[in-house]
């Protein structure tokens, strides 16, 4: 009877605090506040609720000899671990989305908002594993044969720490690896990245992996720490505007000057050039070609890459419809 009656006053409790604290919100919330209390609540009532009703029962329950008073004692001690630590998670779940909805929301233009996007979510991932791995190490303390059983086989056989170390030692460096790369500043959320002859962008910055969108739509997830150990193109690092370039080869005696001002007519009139920079050049001779490099300049990765494509495809169009001479060609020489 005492064990339903508080209960009941617990109940009872947690719904009289929660109409207050629901009261107080909503009148301090009218002010600046109102962007953090008011999904702070709505997220954090019912785990708050739990573990307001959990602990009265916990410190109400009497603390009687072996039985089912204290087994039922100890479950309630479990709970209210695990509502805790339900309470913690949710209310860092809310603070990551405070945080990325106070953030304007031109995330690829502007690099300072895409380095905090970067670092916010894999901290907050770190905490909530913390958080969690915190809430399992009490629970196993409270058990005391499993307390003295795991302090035996750590102190007594290195081998199974050493397998512990060992099976969690990748998980443990991507991890590692996830906060170096998001405070490093080698990368961020919305970057241009060249990965392996690849060309993407940075879609999501993992704890344990990051996720590059590539320019055909495809998912390329690559471990973090891979970031960390080998070279990598970022395209975007101080600014998204991308320079891109193409090569073609033509005939040693094409006219440069000619292909310069068709190539000037094809970047000025397209609308991916962002009308900063262009160039002509050649690059590179070889016994048969002369190599001719185009430079572009582009307002980030994507316009870049479809500029190349352009310019490409219409400097090649100008090559075989007004002067194919100019084309590669093999030459032979033949004596008698």
């Amino acid at each position: 009877m005492r064990t339903a009656l508080v209960v009941v006053a617990a109940l009872a409790a947690a719904v009289v605090v929660d109409l207050i604290s629901g009261m107080l919100v909503r009148r301090v919330a009218r002010g600046r506040y109102q962007w953090l209390l008011e999904p702070l609540r709505h997220a954090c009532r019912r785990p708050a609720a739990m573990v307001l009703l959990v602990g009265v029962l916990y410190y109400a329950l009497p603390l009687g000899p072996a039985g089912w008073q204290r087994h039922l004692r100890h479950g309630v001690l479990v709970a209210l671990v695990l509502s805790g630590a339900w309470l913690v998670i949710r209310a860092l779940h809310v603070a990551e989305a405070v945080a990325f909805s106070r953030l304007p929301g031109d995330a690829v233009a502007n690099r300072r908002v895409r380095r905090a996007r970067t670092q916010i979510r894999p901290v907050r991932r770190l905490t909530v594993a913390v958080v969690t791995i915190v809430a399992i190490g009490l629970i196993l303390i409270t058990f005391r044969p499993v307390r003295l059983f795991g302090v035996s086989v750590l102190t007594s056989a290195g081998v199974v720490g050493a397998l512990i170390g060992l099976s969690a030692r990748t998980a443990l460096g991507n991890a590692f690896a996830g906060v170096q790369v998001a405070f490093a500043d080698g990368l961020h959320v919305g970057d241009v990245l060249v990965v392996d002859g690849e060309w993407g962008r940075v879609e999501e910055v993992k704890l344990t992996n990051v996720v590059i969108r590539l320019w055909d739509e495809r998912m390329l997830i690559l471990p973090t720490t891979y970031f960390t150990e080998r070279p990598f193109q970022n395209w975007t690092r101080n600014e998204s505007r991308v320079i891109g370039k193409i090569q073609i080869h033509v005939d040693h005696t094409a006219d440069l000057d000619d292909l310069r001002r068709e190539a000037r007519r094809l970047v000025e009139s397209s609308p991916l050039w962002d009308r900063g920079q262009w160039v002509l050049q050649m690059v590179d001779s070889t016994p048969q070609t002369v190599v001719i490099q185009v430079q572009a300049s582009a307002a980030d990765g994507a316009s870049a890459w479809d500029l190349r494509c352009d310019l490409r495809e219409g400097l090649v169009a100008y090559l075989r419809d007004s002067h194919p001479q100019w084309l590669p060609r093999t030459r032979s020489q033949y004596q008698q």
